[in-house]
């Protein structure tokens, strides 16, 4: 019975329906999917697609200090992780935008206590909803908001979900947007990872706060030299505009200006690794396109979308947008076999009957 648990909560890390944003609401909703940025940066931010800033009625207007919710729908919460709400002065924020943190979640988030995922539901709403504060001193003026999240179990994904907000008051002070943290970046192709099966602790989480964490506690530096520490300063993305909101009478700053050189990486510049980061685990040894226990090197491109690869039998990693994810250890007990297939075949460790399921992302 043991085994056959670990089994199921190992498939049920696989789920297909992942999940999105719901409050606020986001743009684009009509071709919002529920999958995780592209594992090379290409669409961010905000899940970059035909009609990304379509508004088609989506309208969150928030009072200065008001309190507000963060909700989701969908089920596959991967464990949980950690969010955070970043906003940016750009209506229609590109790479070069300029994302500011107002409340980090270290855990816990999108889903407290969770092991894997949820009841198979895309359509579902997500039974937990998370709070933050619209700053006081945040100017009144246009914004876009964003909900990003690194999941604790799974592929190292980043998912980032849009929205714009308008923040109503009497206020106008712009500079409250200096003194804040840069959103967070990794498992973009920007050289920074977060580490499996552990919480994301944010190198500048902000001073708005909260620490779930889940059905574990693990909480783990992320990894890499693009892992830079987000310590604020000037920039409000590329409108010409500094830090200040778009004003609410006027569509004139909606779209900004073309900047004069497009970085090929998303996120904070590389710099120095802190000293108390976790070494990622490594993959199976081997050159750059597989290893003699039959692993990929994270990143190695790949043709057939969504399938498995099972590594030395007691690992596996899957073929997403375009490319190997890194490899990940299955539940103790728990085998792999095959190698490369649309099916991940598991059984239990010792010759017990096994469970297979076929599982894809979409």
């Amino acid at each position: 019975m043991y085994t056959k648990s670990l089994l199921v909560a190992g498939l049920a890390t696989l789920a297909s329906a992942h999940i999105k944003m719901s409050n606020p609401v986001p743009y684009g909703a009509a071709t919002l999917n529920n999958s995780p940025l592209a594992a090379d940066g290409s669409d961010f931010p905000c899940k970059q697609r035909a009609g990304v800033y379509d508004a088609a009625g989506a309208s969150n207007v928030y009072a200065q200090g008001s309190s507000q919710q963060l909700k989701f729908i969908g089920s596959a919460v991967h464990g949980g992780g950690s969010c955070q709400v970043s906003i940016t002065t750009d209506l229609k924020p590109n790479a070069n935008s300029k994302w500011k943190v107002i409340k980090s979640i270290e855990g816990g988030c999108p889903a407290k206590d969770t092991v894997g995922n949820l009841p198979d539901n895309a359509a579902g709403a997500v039974p937990f909803t998370y709070g933050y504060t619209i700053p006081d001193e945040l100017a009144a003026g246009n914004y876009t908001i964003a909900w990003t999240w690194q999941n604790k179990v799974g592929n190292r994904e980043l998912y980032m979900n849009c929205a714009p907000l308008q923040v109503t008051g009497d206020k106008a002070d712009d500079s409250l947007l200096d003194s804040l943290p840069d959103m967070f970046v990794a498992n973009i192709g920007n050289n920074c990872e977060t580490l499996q099966n552990s919480d994301l602790l944010y190198p500048n989480p902000g001073k708005d706060v909260d620490r779930f964490n889940g059905a574990t506690s693990a909480f783990k530096d992320p990894v890499g030299p693009g892992c830079a520490k987000a310590t604020g300063g000037s920039g409000g993305g590329n409108n010409g505009g500094g830090n200040s909101p778009a004003p609410t009478t006027t569509e004139a700053s909606s779209q900004p200006s073309a900047p004069a050189q497009q970085p090929s990486v998303p996120g904070a510049q590389p710099s120095e690794q802190p000293d108390n980061s976790t070494p990622a685990p490594e993959a199976p040894s081997g050159g750059s396109s597989s290893s003699p226990s039959g692993g990929f090197a994270a990143g190695t491109a790949c043709d057939a979308e969504g399938d498995w690869n099972c590594v030395g039998g007691s690992a596996f990693q899957r073929c997403a947008s375009g490319s190997w994810s890194t490899v990940m250890a299955l539940a103790q007990g728990v085998n792999c076999s095959g190698g490369q297939s649309a099916v991940l075949n598991m059984a239990a460790a010792k010759g017990k009957r096994s469970l297979r399921r076929a599982s894809r992302i979409i």
